[in-house]
């Protein structure tokens, strides 16, 4: 459906293997990886299918042109005699959001960005027979990385970022992004026949990623993306894949999915969360503010209570994985505290026996407070902060 392109998923550096496994459930071949991206081929109906149903991608890029680039003059030649024109459309501006480049003989990141917008607008001036492009108005918006002396330029398809789902209109205190929850339940080897919680599960996002998970619901069925503004957009193969997504929901599918937090307005927010990604499901626009499902809905999708999580236990009779996002120095400002909250986690193996554990934090010294070391740790990023994501198979 629709020319092949190919393309890129921005995810969190070390989510890049979950990002790639994701691209293969959905049909699309992925053709490498790379610090936090991963680059694959597919058809438009592809892209769409990327742009809604992807867990741990922060965005989706158009690979306008791959080439080499030694120097100045080679770049702008290369971005001059890409195909601009059968991306952007007349009348619309463009502008080189972000440039990266390591390894390579171009490193003066503002001339590279004025250099490649130079190209690119020179050759759709020459198109569309104009003297500038627009200043006011939609834009498309591009990146620019050279790896290796090889450029690689880039058209966002996403526009706002992708863990943005539209559920959360409150995310409470220094919450956890939604493709880092995602990537956290995918590496954790999560599955829906088995029990979860979240003893710290703030606004819900972890709990709530699981849900969709578990459902088989796009994370990205509430919402719009800038494709539908370029020339590459076919809303035809966007609603027909937006209906083959919304087709695979089953909330039928039993799931033991549960937790806490010690903060009641923090459990309320996160039920009006729910309420919102229920909204999303049945294809509702979904409403703002502190609400609740009804109690019906409530008991189908999970369980949620106020409380401490010294005094949570396991609320299942089989063990499970408890995936969570500790409170931490960064986020909330007191390390002290949050070093005393790893020490009162060390005995949740008494009240969780035989469960496995998954958690993110940024204190690389975790597990000398918590008592006892990780079967694995990885490093993965939480928005800008650099974190740990760390797994204990047995507690």
């Amino acid at each position: 459906m629709g020319n092949i392109e190919t393309a890129v998923a921005l995810c969190a550096v070390g989510a890049e293997k979950v990002t790639s496994n994701e691209l293969r459930k959905l049909d699309i071949k992925v053709e490498d990886s790379l610090y936090g991206r991963v680059r694959f081929r597919t058809d438009t109906a592809g892209l769409y299918r990327a742009l809604m149903g992807l867990r741990a991608a922060d965005r989706v890029l158009l690979e306008a042109a791959f080439f080499k680039a030694e120097d100045f003059d080679a770049l702008f030649e290369g971005a001059g005699a890409a195909a601009w024109e059968r991306i952007v459309p007349k009348g619309m501006g463009l502008k080189v959001v972000k440039v990266r480049t390591n390894r390579s003989r171009l490193k003066a990141e503002t001339t590279i960005q004025s250099m490649v917008h130079k190209a690119a607008a020179q050759r759709l001036c020459g198109k569309y027979k104009t003297s500038r492009l627009p200043e006011d108005g939609k834009t498309a918006e591009m990146r620019v990385y050279i790896e290796k002396d090889t450029v690689s330029l880039l058209v966002d398809l996403s526009g706002e970022p992708l863990f943005k789902r539209g559920y959360r209109s409150e995310g409470g205190i220094a919450p956890l992004r939604e493709t880092t929850a995602a990537a956290m339940l995918l590496l954790s080897g999560w599955k829906r026949k088995f029990p979860l919680y979240d003893p710290f599960c703030g606004s819900g996002t972890i709990l709530i990623e699981a849900a969709m998970y578990a459902w088989d619901m796009a994370p990205g069925l509430g919402r719009n993306f800038a494709m539908e503004d370029l020339l590459i957009a076919d809303h035809k193969i966007e609603q027909a894949v937006r209906e083959e997504l919304r087709g695979k929901i089953d909330f039928e599918r039993l799931v033991r999915i549960a937790g806490s937090d010690e903060d009641a307005r923090s459990v309320s927010i996160a039920s009006s969360n729910i309420a919102r990604l229920r909204d999303i499901a049945e294809g509702k626009t979904p409403q703002k503010g502190i609400r609740s499902l009804s109690q019906d809905k409530k008991k189908e999708i999970m369980t949620l209570k106020t409380a401490p999580m010294r005094e949570t236990s396991a609320p299942f009779s089989d063990a499970g994985f408890l995936v969570t996002n500790p409170p931490y120095g960064k986020r909330l400002g007191d390390q002290a505290q949050a070093e005393e909250t790893y020490r009162e986690m060390g005995n949740i193996g008494q009240r969780f026996p035989g469960w496995k554990l998954a958690l993110i934090t940024d204190h690389s010294g975790f597990e000398t407070f918590f008592g006892k070391k990780a079967d694995s740790c990885r490093e993965i990023s939480n928005g800008a902060i650099p974190s740990y994501f760390y797994q204990f198979d047995v507690l």
